[in-house]
């Protein structure tokens, strides 16, 4: 199976869990140091083919079909150029990234004493704290992947990022570990919004 039918799979599969509503949500992998394959705009991320992928210029965005990609493909591009390890980007609109991203305040959401925290590559235990950055939604992509590239400048950016009101972007060095993140980040998530809630009343 090549990345792009296993992107093609898990894309399937975000579908049925309802993470990507109303075709919305975006998904690429890296095809080479030049080029990866995005998502096109408007299609429903549970039915996607193979056909429904785009190639894109990594360090221009260039599409040489002509064929309308996903709005974020400027973040998709910036994280392919950011981290040469990243292979597959996910994009989703998850309830639990939406709703905990304009509840936490601070520029990161920190996740500590979670054995699920060992979902992500590089973390051995419950006791690290993992650091999810936060940025506003910016209907600029262009501004929106400006301000993310200067965090990363200045801080660790690993695993993925949360937008304000929008969802969760993650990668991984392959499509499963990308999925393996998403699932796990998700997971994470949803705890860390009960246990708020629950210590609000």
């Amino acid at each position: 199976m090549t990345q792009l039918d296993a992107l093609v799979k898990t894309c399937h599969w975000i579908g049925h869990k309802g993470w990507a509503p109303a075709t919305g949500g975006n998904m690429s992998v890296r095809e080479d140091a030049r080029w990866c394959w995005l998502s096109e705009s408007g299609r429903d991320k549970g039915s996607l083919t193979r056909d429904d992928f785009l190639q894109v210029e990594i360090a221009t965005g260039r599409v040489p079909s002509g064929r309308k990609p996903s709005a974020e493909t400027g973040l998709h591009t910036l994280i392919y150029r950011l981290f040469p390890e990243a292979h597959a980007v996910l994009h989703v609109h998850t309830v639990n990234a939406t709703v905990l991203s304009r509840l936490e305040s601070a520029p990161v959401l920190r996740l500590q004493g979670y054995e699920m925290q060992k979902s992500l590559a590089g973390q051995q235990t419950h006791l690290d704290a993992v650091d999810i950055p936060l940025f506003d939604n910016d209907q600029d992509i262009d501004a929106l992947a400006q301000r993310i590239a200067h965090y990363a400048e200045a801080a660790p950016l690993r695993y993925g990022f949360l937008l304000r009101g929008h969802g969760l972007t993650c990668w991984g060095r392959d499509v499963n570990e990308a999925r393996r993140h998403l699932e796990g980040l998700e997971f994470l998530f949803e705890c860390e919004l009960r246990l708020r809630l629950l210590e609000r009343k």
